[in-house]
């Protein structure tokens, strides 16, 4: 006797909905009421979708469900950044990060920033990252991306009164190497029957897949583009970052795609540059990075670093801090700091799946 696996509703997007009430009988539309029900109103059964006829929903119950995260673990910090640790239906963890922007003058949320998770753990091994002390473990669905935006939306909405205004796929793990669940996962937010943000206010980062860059450039994508620079040179990235140790992926290629994205899409993409002390934070560095911005336009977003226990990582003082601005500035480039927030509860992706993956290894 062939036992069949429930279908997932979570793992369908609109069309495929509208395909399976077509298949169980049911006019098309009913497959569009399925789509608000999982991603408009956050059904976690069924039997919520009242305005489904009853035979429907009893064919539904018993021939599909609705996979939801389990919240395992929520940490504040004193900056109210709050990280979430969620448990799959695998019983892998996850994390993603509510971060609050607050206006200095008013003391109101300006804006409400969602940092989701694409995999659980990465392959990429960058030496910084304690995500790349999982290793690669499992990609995430596009039902399982979109629900940790949707958790942390509805925790946006109890605690500070409003909804969230930004989406930055820059937690656990490479999201080009998820990449059509990541793809669907941004279609899932942008519909105006999900939670409808624009795709403007959606950023996927990555850490330089040439080729995958291109094709996004190819796709058409809306969202913005951040790309993991972190070192100038390709003898200082190789060393922290082993993609950059192929010839495909190397700066002189990742430039290459860069120029080809920029060129199909119209946009500029972002640099991500983490800065390390004595590492890549001297202003010769400034200048090297200055060139690659001449090569390929973008703004650099200046990042200080969260430490990472075990990594011998250090950020640098403020004071190298501003003469690596002033270089950059004095060369013409776009310069913006992101400040680590959340320090108090190791807000840094990755690290309190590792922890909680070490305990669970203990135990077993």
């Amino acid at each position: 006797m062939t036992v069949r696996t429930p279908i997932d509703l979570q793992t369908l997007n609109r069309e495929e909905l509208e395909r399976l009430a077509e298949e169980m009988g049911e006019p098309r539309y009913r497959g569009r009421q399925l789509f608000k029900w999982i991603y408009g109103k956050g059904a976690t059964s069924v039997e919520q979708m009242t305005d489904l006829p009853r035979a429907f929903r009893a064919e539904l119950a018993r021939r599909a469900r609705i996979t939801r995260l389990e919240p395992v673990r929520q940490l504040t910090a004193g900056d109210q950044t709050v990280k979430v640790l969620f448990r799959l239906p695998s019983g892998r963890h996850v994390e993603s990060v509510l971060i609050p922007d607050f206006d200095e003058e008013t003391g109101r949320v300006r804006r409400l920033t969602v940092c989701v998770s694409s995999q659980v753990g990465c392959a990429m091994g960058c030496a910084f990252c304690a995500t790349g002390l999982m290793g690669f473990q499992q990609n995430l669905t596009a039902g399982e991306i979109y629900d940790q935006v949707w958790q942390l939306n509805r925790l946006a909405e109890e605690r500070f009164g409003r909804r969230i205004t930004n989406v930055v796929y820059m937690g656990m793990g490479e999201p080009l190497l998820n990449y059509d669940a990541v793809l669907r996962s941004v279609a899932l937010l942008t519909d105006r029957d999900g939670l409808g943000l624009s795709p403007r206010r959606i950023t996927v980062s990555t850490v330089g897949l040439a080729r995958r860059i291109r094709q996004l450039a190819d796709d058409g994508v809306r969202f913005r583009l951040a790309v993991s620079l972190h070192a100038p040179t390709n003898a200082q990235r190789s060393a922290i970052m082993p993609v950059n140790r192929n010839e495909q992926t190397d700066l002189d290629d990742l430039i290459e795609a860069i120029r080809y994205f920029e060129a199909r899409t119209g946009q500029t993409i972002t640099y991500e540059y983490c800065l390390f002390e004595g590492f890549n934070d001297r202003p010769e560095d400034a200048h090297r990075l200055a060139d690659l911005t001449e090569q390929a336009p973008g703004k650099v977003n200046l990042i200080l670093y969260n430490p990472v226990e075990g990594l011998p990582f250090r950020r640098p003082s403020e004071e190298r801090l501003q003469a690596f601005i002033r270089v950059l500035v004095d060369r013409g480039v776009t310069v913006t700091v992101r400040r680590s927030r959340g320090q108090d509860i190791n807000a840094a992706c990755g690290q309190l799946a590792v922890r909680e993956q070490t305990a669970s290894e203990a135990v077993t």
